[in-house]
């Protein structure tokens, strides 16, 4: 391929950081998607940063999903088995089930997309200060919301005025540490809106699109149930927990089709409320046309049934194991450790997910986050955790085994990994009694039970996962281990405004080592997803964090 006919100059008007990075993907330092992650992250165009970076490797560009194939159709329902719970204000979602429900309403101001690329959405652009301290909101104009009304700066002011209440109890408090309140978001204009971080972050645009970041209404009042007003390319018609959900098509949304004509495609949207297992009979039957969030046995069973189409996502999520640092016995570190030298990785895989994931560190930061830091794994070492429970029994006056209680629900593959963990973790010295619920059973607690697995959704970037649940901001929020440490804060804020990603790959080194020789978790296996739909349903993406992006998807009939 030739070289592009972009000059380095014309590179470093975007971002005087681009041009350096492209020397590093023709040198093979970085990977083609890397370079678009970081050339579309300082402001570059997603067109322009896939053109540069396919000029600059051989490597085969990365997708945002299936070509459409054949002629578009519109019109049709599409219906889906998912739980659906109990929903308020969106800054407070908690989990991916909500934020499903929520985004065919309204929308972010960017878009990660299945490739892990982050492109703006309803921003027209951004651009970023050459220290990463500034960021520029340019937002799209001639965006509607449902009730006519402009979409405007003020709405975003109103959002983030939301996000930064700790009032609302948003976990994107936590995420924008880097803001220290509404004085630190300034409004230019109607379509301007600038932020002055405290310190440097490169993850901006990620936080833009994690899933409690809807874009709300100037004037909404708290209960989007109550007040569906949104931009989004559906209207919510009914909603009732623990049963369904209605959509409809809008039919003056924004943004156009791949035919010409306004989008959505679909007519309507329906969810069910079922649990997986009725989930899994109803697609086999037709009754729905997807199911949310397949489990690996849910995988099993419709690998290759007719009429189904299987899509997979290499990803960041993960059924983590969680110790609350601030009560006994897991304030001692040689308890934690313990927990941690107790797991047979290999074998947790192939019991809990029939071996598809990839085996973890106990760390919070995945092989597919783009400064990831190979190391080895640990080895199941029973006699050595036992060897730390002795010492930390023997201190306390008393006797082994220490008799603990794991929490968890039981919608994915959770309950084999605690049946496992609590075989293999008994010539350790502990014994581990099982407190397994449903789903609800268990997020109503979550944050609250001494020991549990939680499951944790894909972020792109390990530096957006860690300021969620591992700082001093984020106790009360999304911190359910209230674990924080200041050395770890220190290197983590370092790794926040570092660009260069070998360079923040040797700090992601550090931060690892702390998380598994002190930290508060512990992981035996990063999960592979699967998308599961009737294969009549066209440009359906299998995205990472199993977000239904519904507004492009189409039905073949």
């Amino acid at each position: 391929m030739e070289k592009p006919r972009v000059t380095k100059r014309q590179m470093a008007e975007t971002h005087p950081a681009i041009p350096d990075a492209y020397d590093k993907l023709e040198r093979g330092m970085i990977s083609r998607r890397e370079f678009m992650r970081f050339a579309t992250l300082l402001g570059m165009s997603a067109g322009a940063a896939s053109f540069l970076a396919a000029c600059g490797t051989p490597e085969e560009a990365p997708g945002a999903g299936e070509a459409p194939s054949g002629e578009i159709k519109r019109g049709g329902t599409w219906t889906s088995s998912m739980q659906l719970q109990l929903l308020d204000h969106p800054a407070r979602l908690s989990w991916v089930e909500g934020a499903n429900i929520v985004r065919q309403i309204n929308e972010y101001l960017t878009l990660t997309g299945p490739e892990n690329i982050t492109r703006p959405y309803l921003l027209e652009r951004w651009e970023a200060s050459d220290d990463v301290k500034t960021w520029d909101l340019y937002l799209r104009e001639g965006v509607k919301w449902n009730n006519g009304d402009d979409f405007v700066a003020d709405d975003v002011m109103f959002t983030f005025g939301e996000w930064l209440n700790p009032d609302v109890g948003s976990s994107m408090l936590g995420l924008m540490s880097y803001l220290s309140g509404m004085q630190d978001v300034e409004k230019v204009d109607d379509y301007h809106v600038r932020l002055h971080l405290q310190f440097g972050d490169i993850a901006v645009p990620e936080h833009l699109f994690h899933y409690p970041a809807v874009v709300l209404h100037r004037d909404f009042e708290g209960d989007i149930i109550r007040q569906p007003v949104g931009t989004g390319a559906f209207t919510l018609e009914e909603y009732a927990e623990g049963e369904r959900a209605v959509f409809k098509r809008r039919e003056d949304y924004w943004q156009m089709g791949a035919d010409g004509d306004p989008l959505p495609y679909l007519d309507e949207l329906i969810y069910v409320s079922t649990d997986k297992d009725a989930g899994v009979a109803a697609l086999q039957s037709g009754q729905v046309d997807s199911l949310y969030d397949p489990r690996p046995t849910d995988f099993q069973a419709l690998q290759g049934a007719e009429g189904i189409t299987i899509r997979p996502a290499s990803t960041a999520q993960c059924l983590l194991g969680r110790m609350r640092v601030d009560l006994e016995p897991w304030d001692d570190v040689r308890v934690r450790n313990a927990m941690k030298l107790s797991q047979d990785r290999e074998k947790i895989l192939q019991l809990a997910y029939f071996g598809q994931g990839d085996l973890s560190l106990d760390a919070h930061v995945a092989p597919v986050h783009p400064a990831y830091c190979e190391k080895e794994i640990p080895e199941y070492d029973p006699e050595a955790a036992r060897a730390l429970l002795e010492e930390y029994a023997a201190e306390k006056g008393i006797d082994l085994p220490l008799k603990v209680t794991l929490a968890t629900k039981n919608d994915q593959a959770e309950p084999e990994i605690a049946q496992a963990l609590k075989e293999l973790a008994e010539p350790s010295g502990f014994d581990i009694q099982l407190d397994i619920t449903e789903p609800s059973g268990y997020w109503d607690r979550w944050t609250e039970v001494d020991l549990g697995i939680t499951s944790w959704t894909h972020r792109p970037l390990a530096t957006m996962v860690l300021p969620l649940a591992y700082t001093e901001e984020s106790i009360g929020a999304w911190n359910e281990t209230r674990w924080f440490d200041t050395e770890f804060e220190g290197i983590l804020r370092e790794a926040q405004g570092t660009l260069d990603v070998e360079a923040r790959r040797g700090l992601m080194c550090q931060i690892e080592d702390i998380m598994q020789e002190r930290g508060p978790i512990f992981n035996s296996f990063w999960k592979s997803v699967w998308n599961a739909t009737a294969s009549e349903f066209k440009n359906v993406k299998a995205h990472p964090t199993a977000y239904d992006l519904l507004y492009d998807v189409w039905k073949d009939v």
